[in-house]
């Protein structure tokens, strides 16, 4: 005789359901239906987590925000100029852009070797990259990278004249 495949289920919440129990191994078919019958029908669930969803957003929201306020404050702080780009993109590459410089000072002038001179020429350096884009691109980028992606940028690490032409 075959292990059945469809299990009837009473779920926490009161409602029942038969499941089709086919695609797990036969010998485990048992104990997941156990385990379903401890938890909320998927109707059931979705609509208690529903709010959930709702909060996260609220809070991620007030996070952004939060987020932004301080990475403007600092902008202007430092006298970043400001970025170009989408309605959009601004907003966030100004947010990139603070996270990035603050950590490279952490990393490079306050646990690194760089001098306040050296990060001044740096931070220069990055007041000329006014693309927000550009400023998202890295956001993924380690501080130590900082000084080439920023030469890269300003073409400060191209050569001035083609030595084919």
């Amino acid at each position: 005789m075959a292990v059945k495949t469809i299990w009837p289920i009473d779920h926490t919440c009161g409602h029942h359901a038969d499941r089709d129990l086919s695609d797990r191994p036969a010998d485990r078919r048992a104990g997941f239906a156990e385990w379903l019958a401890r938890q909320e029908c998927t109707d059931c669930w979705r609509a208690s987590n529903e709010g959930d969803e709702q909060d996260k957003a609220a809070w991620l929201k007030a996070k952004r925000a939060e987020e932004q306020t301080a990475s403007e404050a600092w902008s202007e702080q430092y006298q970043m100029p400001p970025l170009e780009g989408t309605e959009r993109a601004v907003p966030w590459g100004v947010r990139c852009r603070h996270q990035i410089l603050t950590n490279a000072y952490t990393a490079l002038v306050t646990e690194g070797t760089n001098s306040e001179a050296e990060w001044a020429e740096i931070e220069e350096s990055a007041r000329t990259v006014t693309r927000a884009g550009w400023w998202i691109d890295q956001r993924s980028s380690e501080p130590e990278d900082l000084t080439e992606l920023l030469r890269a940028a300003t073409g400060a690490d191209r050569p001035t004249e083609n030595p084919f032409f």
